[in-house]
């Protein structure tokens, strides 16, 4: 097998469930945002961590792995997630925190929680946000407080395969449409912050398992329907170096206004 193959076939074996990139470890490196998602959605866990029935919720939580590794939670912790692989992951990670975790056939569903519930709900890259939803399901003088992937992130990789996607003027993933929508919900946006940074991919398993891994970047992806652009790649990133792109991050808090 030639090197190329070699690479196509370990980028496609590797598993994907749960939100652990570890594996990325010396093949794709990404520039994190300057805010600090974990930590500064550990400082709000820990704040409820001590208030007598203190709730919270973090939606579609991947294999929960944010959550596992925060310093302190509330005695009632809750997370959503609609993958079954990943749902068992999140089961696993956040079973010495005693999280529940509730799946969900469809992220975008109304969630199966009563009114005024949690005084925390949280989500970090979120498919899409029911802002309805997270308005009904928090307390009075709640928040909600999640990192959004933003428009066009990864435009140079899903181009380079896809070629030029057209741009809208409509509904997107750029941060004053999430504003609107929070808005709406009768939520006060309080916190509000945009980053872009630089991702670079060393080798072309690491496109390969990304793709894979992250499935919303190019819908339907697989090696077979992308062959020729993923040699192509190759042989770019084999002649000239790491294939370079943007990721596109936004910060969002709000609050739902005291009773």
């Amino acid at each position: 097998m030639s090197r190329f193959d070699d690479l196509i076939a370990e980028g496609s074996a590797v598993p994907v469930d749960g939100w652990d990139f570890s594996w990325f470890a010396g093949r794709a490196t990404e520039e994190r945002p300057p805010w600090g998602y974990a930590r500064l959605l550990g400082e709000r866990m820990a704040a409820l961590a001590d208030v007598p029935g203190a709730a919270a919720l973090d939606l579609q939580t991947g294999g929960g792995e944010v959550i596992a590794g925060l310093p302190a939670v509330p005695s009632k912790l809750v997370v959503t997630e609609s993958w079954p692989p990943n749902a068992e992951v999140a089961r696993r990670n956040l079973a010495a925190l005693g999280g529940r975790v509730v799946p969900m056939t469809d992220p975008m569903d109304d969630l199966p929680f009563a009114d005024a519930s949690f005084d925390q709900v949280s989500s970090r890259h979120p498919v899409g946000i029911r802002w309805d939803e997270v308005a009904r399901v928090l307390r009075p003088g709640g928040t909600y407080v999640s990192q959004d992937v933003g428009d066009r992130s990864v435009a140079e990789l899903y181009e380079y395969l896809m070629g030029p996607q057209p741009v809208t003027d409509g509904p997107s993933r750029a941060p004053r449409w999430s504003v609107g929508r929070a808005e709406a919900a009768g939520l006060e946006v309080t916190d509000l912050r945009e980053f872009s940074g630089r991702m670079e991919f060393f080798d072309i398993a690491a496109v390969v398992h990304f793709l894979r891994k992250v499935i919303w970047i190019v819908p339907g992806f697989t090696v077979e329907a992308y062959a020729g652009r993923l040699r192509d790649l190759h042989e770019q990133i084999e002649a000239h170096g790491p294939f370079t792109a943007t990721s596109v991050r936004f910060l969002i808090e709000a609050r739902k206004p005291a009773a």
